[in-house]
């Protein structure tokens, strides 16, 4: 809602209003050219019903303890306007009383201008309503532009820390395959030292039997 334009509808009403009003007294004074009159005030009619429906238009954000209060006042503006209205034909039509009409206007204009310093009150409360409210959503987006700040940094680290995690699976993967490859080396390392062992205790048993031979021999066969 934008008061300022609120305002200028109501100031603008405040107008169509009166002038409403004024033709209504003139056409209640004057016994010749009752269409002429006629035809204005309908014109005006309308207009002033056009500016209370942009006036319901401009409360349609407003906050709602000043939407209500405005509301109630729109419907009696249009009550006075279809009274005014109203009386306007009858005096056409020759059923109203002129002294009657006059007290009518007269009295719709009293309590127009009764209105005006409540609703510029009215509207007063509702533009420091309207500044509150400003003020909180301007804080709000602060704060979700702050928490969306920290959002993306924390989705930064995150994924620098899972390509940290990555390049970990990938080094533990290349240890395991060097892992298995050392254990493959060292069994066939085992095999080969157990291979060699039972060739060196092969050739001692053969080299023991040999000597022991060449000692029979030599010393033992002659006798």
């Amino acid at each position: 809602m934008s008061s300022e334009e609120f305002e200028k509808l109501h100031e603008a009403y405040g107008a169509v209003s009166a002038e409403l009003a004024s033709r209504c007294e003139q056409m209640a004074g004057r016994s010749g050219d009752q269409k002429r009159f006629l035809r204005e005030i309908d014109e005006k009619v309308e207009e002033a019903n056009e500016i209370l429906d942009g006036m319901e238009k401009e409360l349609r954000n407003a906050p709602s303890s000043f939407r209500n209060q405005m509301n109630i006042k729109i419907r009696s503006y249009r009550k006075d306007v279809i009274k005014l209205q109203r009386d306007a034909r009858n005096v056409n039509t020759g059923y109203g009383v002129q002294s009657d009409f006059k007290y009518t206007v007269h009295g719709a204009e009293n309590e127009q201008s009764s209105h005006l310093s409540s609703q510029r009150a009215l509207l007063l409360q509702g533009t420091d309503s309207l500044a509150r409210a400003s003020q909180s959503v301007d804080r709000s987006q602060r704060i979700a532009a702050e928490t969306d700040q920290i959002g993306s940094e924390i989705i930064e680290e995150l994924g620098e820390q899972r390509e940290q995690l990555e390049r970990s699976k990938d080094r533990l993967i290349n240890t395991g395959e060097n892992l298995s490859r050392s254990r493959k080396i060292l069994r066939a390392m085992s095999r080969r030292i157990m291979t060699n062992k039972l060739l060196l205790g092969i050739i001692i048993l053969l080299e023991v039997a040999i000597l022991g031979t060449v000692v029979y021999l030599k010393f033992f066969h002659n006798h």
